[in-house]
């Protein structure tokens, strides 16, 4: 029996029963336990995703490692994903170091080179039994000052999340439908009626990036519209933060790690929480 679920399993049962699974960057250890704690205590499945940051922080072998454990003590679920894969290699390394689900990031390519780049991705993945997500459309990051106007050029083509599914076999499709990566504040107007589109064309699971800068009736409405993997990591890291602040200014001469970053994998935790009740997922497991 292998350790870790794919996403396509998770994702597949959260499509059938109309809820969302919280999928959670892992960068450390206390994040990992913070998310992986959280998720039994609210008995749902829970992804584990590894960022482009975090495998330049950490390393897809340290990342792996450390979900591994978490998941041989776990009674839920987990998943380890890839997020945002920059190349059909780095989708390989991730499959080797025992990831259950990868992701190509083809978004800024030429629609077919995304589509023929994805499809190979798919073709090893699956052989092995790892699940694949995709993506379509632009999600631009904070800061970047993109127009609304701007914002809805950059959305998915529902014409084009069509033909990517057919030609390419992804298990999962991310699509850009107003989401913005890294707000701070849940200003985010998303595409509803894109979103159901989409689903009605492609009928697999979708995704959300960019989470943590949609309001929350949104986020709601988004997954009764088709979306069943939503990815958190701003809200997290303001949590994780605010823990670290909250100790260092009750006692500015701490130093034991321990005890600074206990409370902000505290803080984490119920970030984690009010997510994972938010997406519909606890008591799933």
């Amino acid at each position: 029996m292998k350790l870790f679920v794919t996403n396509a399993q998770l994702l597949q049962q959260a499509k059938k029963e109309g809820y969302a699974i919280g999928a959670f960057n892992a960068n450390n250890m206390e994040i990992v336990q913070a998310i992986i704690e959280t998720a039994e205590e609210e008995r749902a499945p829970v992804i584990l995703q590894a960022s482009q940051g975090a495998i330049q922080y950490a390393g897809v072998d340290y990342i792996a490692a450390m979900v591994r454990v978490a998941a041989e003590k776990a009674t839920v679920p987990v998943a380890l994903h890839l997020d945002h894969g920059t190349s059909f290699e780095q989708n390989i390394e991730c499959i080797r170091a025992g990831f259950s689900s990868v992701m190509f990031d083809g978004s800024k390519l030429p629609l077919q080179e995304n589509i023929a780049i994805t499809k190979r991705v798919c073709d090893v993945a699956h052989i092995v039994g790892v699940s694949v997500e995709g993506e379509l459309g632009q999600i631009p990051k904070s800061g970047e000052n993109v127009t609304r106007e701007q914002l809805e050029k950059m959305m998915a083509n529902p014409a084009e999340a069509e033909e990517f599914v057919k030609k390419t076999g992804v298990d999962a499709l991310a699509i850009a439908v107003g989401n913005v990566h890294g707000m701070k504040t849940q200003e985010a107007q998303i595409d509803i009626a894109r979103i159901e589109k989409i689903r009605k064309l492609t009928d697999i699971p979708l995704v959300l990036h960019g989470a943590s800068g949609i309001p929350d009736e949104s986020v709601k409405k988004a997954i009764k519209a088709g979306i069943c993997k939503i990815n958190i990591d701003t809200e997290l890291r303001k949590a994780f933060v605010r823990g670290i602040s909250t100790v260092l200014k009750e006692n500015p001469n701490e130093i034991d790690p321990r005890k600074i970053l206990g409370k902000a994998k505290a803080e984490m935790k119920e970030a984690v929480r009010e997510k994972i009740r938010l997406f519909g997922c606890n008591n799933k497991a």
